[in-house]
């Protein structure tokens, strides 16, 4: 049985439809993230599982129980925001222990709890400070706590730490995986951020205007994307696209051609790929390559798929990242942080071949 299940979930506002006819599936003590664009429906999604908004048709269960018309107080279920909204007069113990104040529990069952929650969070030094005295890290870490003090089944986080500047999201993104490995509790997370949903999730759910474009393990998704928006929004820098052109099909081989002007034998080429053995439909009108699996050789090296001009180059440390003007549109390449290539230069391109994504007029992978 699942933990957290929606069937069949919609969600409209007047003639809007936010999330249309949605179905998610969460397993006990999985970390599942919802990704995707501002405005694909992710938050509306956490909303509606947390009661905190309507659901216009469909259900959802929790522990097989629908709970479509349950009160957010009674789903055993805790949220923490974007914004950390704690109480900026009352101390980080009494914000911890802020649920219990109110549900009247008695004061050494509050203290008790909220010293419990301090120690597991690393609160344990700052238990007597206010909101004011706290860093942004700090502040989350408190909310965090004001909601794991209620010992909820769900945690759901709505885009927790994008308030946080860079270094600070790296040390929460490690608070968060300690704390779902010591909690093993069920955790839905929302954000636009792929590398937290990378980092943190056993698997992530891809929102794209309220449908599910794909749902998998982070590598899977990066590895095997389905479509074209899974593709290009997984990833950094993302996926290069070529259009191209059908020249032969012999079952799952096809040969594909796009233009090389200015190469070593100029005129057509043709790069022969194989499709997935269980697709079937029209023929590619685009392939797809990551920036990692373009290797540079020599302009006149006979194995250069495409020869181009370096725009750009990008030197990161441990990477190096190049823009390659071609007859195909421009490449983005990407080495390690000694690749040797300089703006100007004219160099051949040498794609992975094992590692091309074929996409037909619609997006979809073939």
């Amino acid at each position: 049985m699942h933990h957290v299940e929606m069937r069949a979930v919609s969600k409209r506002y007047g003639e809007f439809t936010a999330i249309r006819n949605l179905d998610l599936a969460v397993d006990k003590g999985e970390f599942c993230a919802l990704l995707g664009p501002s405005g694909c429906g992710k938050s509306t999604m956490l909303r509606m599982i947390a009661g905190l908004e309507e659901v216009s048709a469909g259900s959802i269960f929790i522990n097989g129980v629908d709970v479509t018309r349950v009160h957010p107080a009674k789903r055993r279920m805790a949220m923490v925001f974007q914004s950390y909204a704690l109480y900026p007069h009352l101390t980080v113990r009494q914000n911890i222990a802020f649920s219990l104040s109110v549900a009247g529990a008695p004061r050494q069952v509050q203290t008790k709890r909220a010293d419990e929650i301090a120690a597991l969070l690393q609160l344990d030094d700052l238990m007597d400070r206010k909101p004011a005295q706290l860093s942004g890290g700090q502040r989350q870490r408190v909310a965090i706590g004001r909601a794991l003090v209620r010992e909820p089944e769900v945690f759901l986080f709505d885009e927790p730490l994008s308030n946080l500047d860079a270094m600070l999201r790296v040390q929460m993104r490690i608070e968060l995986a300690r704390l779902h490995k010591t909690l093993g509790s069920t955790m839905i997370y929302v954000t636009h951020d792929q590398v937290e949903a990378m980092t943190l999730a056993d698997r992530i759910v891809v929102l794209d205007q309220g449908v599910v474009a794909q749902v998998g393990a982070p590598l899977e998704l990066y590895a095997k994307p389905e479509n074209k928006f899974v593709a290009s929004f997984i990833g950094s820098p993302t996926m290069n696209f070529l259009p191209v052109a059908t020249r032969r099909i012999d079952g799952i081989d096809i040969t594909l051609a796009f233009d090389r002007p200015g190469g070593p034998d100029k005129g057509e080429f043709s790069v022969a790929a194989r499709r997935r053995p269980d697709t079937h439909g029209p023929a590619p009108s685009e392939i797809g390559i990551r920036p990692e699996h373009i290797a540079i050789t020599d302009f006149s090296d006979t194995r250069s798929d495409l020869t181009g001009t370096v725009q750009l180059v990008e030197r990161l440390g441990n990477l190096t990242i190049g823009y390659v003007e071609t007859g195909a549109g421009l490449l983005v390449i990407q080495g390690d942080g000694e690749l040797a290539i300089h703006a100007d230069d004219v160099v051949g391109l040498v794609f992975d071949r094992s590692r091309t994504h074929m996409f037909d007029a619609d997006g979809r992978v073939i």
